[in-house]
């Protein structure tokens, strides 16, 4: 038996939910030689959404597509790396003589490409090590990239990953290759809103008003509430609307989370069964468990200062006025200029997001597990 609800790998069209209007303005703005930039919640479905837009045969059959995730990548040359690499194994599946012409291009690394015996086919034998001369090699890259012999498109996630590298004007270097590619165009997706907005909407930074703007927001509950009962009903179980609804409302439309949510919810309940409420708790409650390890090793690593004001997020849900009397008293915390320290570093370290001034975790799941070690859980 399958299981409707996927959270990892490619997801088939049947088991995609809505993105509809996303999904068309994305081909239409890249089929139109448009760069997009794509912003949302952690979590919220862009990566997915990438990857389903790549697989349209609007673009799958005329474009080459490259998804990068930046999110791991700490300087320029890690960057390269990461791009370079990507760009081999994706060519390698799809066109070996542009990939051959690709290696060829790569003259900085030329003689660092290893060979499958068996196979006779490249193999990606760079390491990070021999990216000696990282702009160099990227010029190399994008260089291949408007000289192929089909239009690329480059979706980079977690673009604003670049702002944290020890490298200086990383933003102009990319810009300035960017600007004067006619056959690549560009993705640029991110998840951490006050950093993403600043790089594409600041008139001072070099991407200011390089790109269409596109915000990806919560599935609507009309559309998610009825293809959960829809994909429940198709394999002989039940599920209430209600308790899909309450678990829309407590993970605030958060796509992975309602997805790891149901896909787990799916598998705890036997066919001509009904998916209760107990049912679904215990789902949670299993996936808390499962990643706690993970929470608890993350809160061990982060100073007093840093977890007394994560908890305190935790506690209100949604935090304003974070430097406050109010707030301060209210969490007893130390002062204005601590809670300030603090906050910038809980966001540098992506356990807080803040949209509108209002701070928030990110990710429910460990909200949840906050909660629950404050005596607030189930």
């Amino acid at each position: 038996m399958k299981n409707p609800f996927i959270i990892t790998g490619k997801i088939p069209e049947e088991y995609f939910c809505d993105r509809k209007l996303e999904t068309q303005k994305i081909i239409l703005s890249l089929t139109n030689g448009d760069n997009i930039c794509l912003m949302s919640s952690r979590r919220m479905g862009k990566s997915k959404l990438i990857q389903f837009c790549y697989d349209k045969p609007e673009l799958n059959d005329k474009y080459y597509t490259f998804y990068i995730d930046i999110l791991h990548t700490s300087s320029l040359a890690e960057f390269t790396y990461v791009f370079g690499q990507k760009i081999f194994e994706t060519l390698r599946s799809r066109n070996e003589k542009m990939l051959r012409t690709f290696i060829q291009g790569l003259k900085s690394l030329n003689a660092k490409f290893g060979f499958d015996p068996g196979s006779n086919m490249p193999t990606f034998s760079i390491e990070l090590g021999d990216i000696v001369r990282p702009e160099y090699t990227l010029n190399e890259i994008f260089k291949c990239l408007e000289e192929a012999d089909r239009p690329c498109i480059v979706a980079f996630d977690e673009f604003q990953q670049i702002c944290r590298y020890p490298e200086k004007n990383i933003e102009a270097l990319l810009r300035s290759h960017i600007q004067h590619l006619g056959n690549v165009n560009f993705i640029f997706a991110g998840s951490e809103r006050h950093l993403i907005s600043e790089m594409f909407l600041s008139s001072a930074k070099p991407f200011y008003n390089s790109t269409r703007q596109m915000e990806l927001y919560p599935i609507v509950p009309e559309e998610y509430i009825p293809f959960v009962s829809k994909w429940f009903q198709a394999y002989g179980k039940e599920i209430g609307t209600e308790d899909i609804q309450k678990v829309y409302r407590l993970f605030e439309g958060n796509t992975y989370c309602m997805q790891r949510t149901f896909h787990e919810a799916f598998v705890n309940t036997s066919p001509d069964e009904v998916c209760t409420s107990d049912i679904i708790q215990k789902s949670i409650n299993d996936i808390i468990e499962d990643n706690s390890h993970a929470y608890s090793r993350i809160l061990s690593q982060i100073p007093t200062r840093q977890k007394e004001l994560l908890y305190a997020i935790a506690k209100e849900g949604k935090a304003d006025k974070i430097t406050s009397g109010a707030f301060i008293k209210r969490h007893a915390l130390l002062s204005a200029s601590s809670v300030q320290a603090a906050m910038k570093k809980l966001l540098d370290l992506d356990l807080v997001t803040v949209e509108n001034a209002s701070f928030a975790i990110p990710d429910h799941f460990l909200l949840l597990y906050i909660k629950k070690l404050m005596g607030e859980g189930s």
